[in-house]
């Protein structure tokens, strides 16, 4: 018996030498990029293909997806193009947790991860992309929340002064105000009369406590035509 554990022993030794520790052996997660917040589209685009590429996802971003291959049979067919999906899925949302919210909100619709990362790089990947057309042709919509759309029009504005153009606070201001959506035409008339006293924060602020009151309202229409 003292022999057997003896031998044992010096198995479970020469094994320990043999084998490197588990730690040595557990793979490091690449680095996420930095969110991308509309500005320097070419270098965020570079480092989120890299980050991609080590996932063996970045395929996908220029890939169509496989069609039914009528020699092999349906049947044979079907698990690998719902494995191609499924890794699709995950390439489209690792680019949308890759931007900054509003942005993120705003690409949300796309379906899959070619056609999301086509409409970033037809916004942004243009060297004369005219940032000052997409500012004035910028409007506000009754169905998406205010607040969102003011952080959109807040990216465009860090482009315009990314090309080198200085926009005031005050400017700043009254071109939130005035592209606010037809709906709160009342409340743009208030926030004219404040627009002096106001940064572009503070006209956040009101535009978040208004939105809100607009929401509990709602809902307490909601609550008093079920009753």
């Amino acid at each position: 018996m003292e022999n057997t554990s003896a031998n044992n022993r010096a198995i479970a030794s020469a094994t320990n030498e043999l084998v490197p520790p588990l730690a040595h052996n557990v793979l490091v997660p690449p680095h996420k990029p930095e969110k991308f917040n509309g500005l320097d589209f070419k270098g965020w685009q570079q480092e989120m293909i890299g980050y991609l590429k080590i996932l063996n996802l970045d395929g996908f971003l220029t890939e169509d997806p496989p069609k039914l291959n009528a020699q092999v049979g349906d049947i044979q067919s079907l698990p690998v193009i719902d494995a191609w999906k499924n890794s699709d899925l995950l390439c489209r949302n690792y680019v949308l947790n890759g931007l900054v919210e509003a942005l993120s909100n705003k690409y949300s619709t796309t379906k899959r991860a070619k056609e999301l990362w086509e409409s970033l790089e037809q916004e942004y990947n243009t060297e004369d992309v005219d940032v000052v057309a997409r500012f004035l042709e910028y409007k506000m919509v009754d169905s998406k929340t205010v607040v969102d759309q003011v952080q959109e029009l807040q990216i465009i504005m860090h482009d315009i002064h990314a090309k080198g153009t200085t926009l005031s606070e005050n400017f700043q201001v009254l071109a939130i105000v005035e592209k606010l959506p037809p709906t709160w035409v009342d409340f743009k008339k208030y926030l004219k009369h404040k627009r002096n006293e106001m940064s572009v924060e503070d006209l956040i602020v009101q535009l978040q406590i208004e939105e809100g009151n607009r929401l509990a309202e709602k809902r307490g229409y909601v609550s008093d035509v079920a009753i």
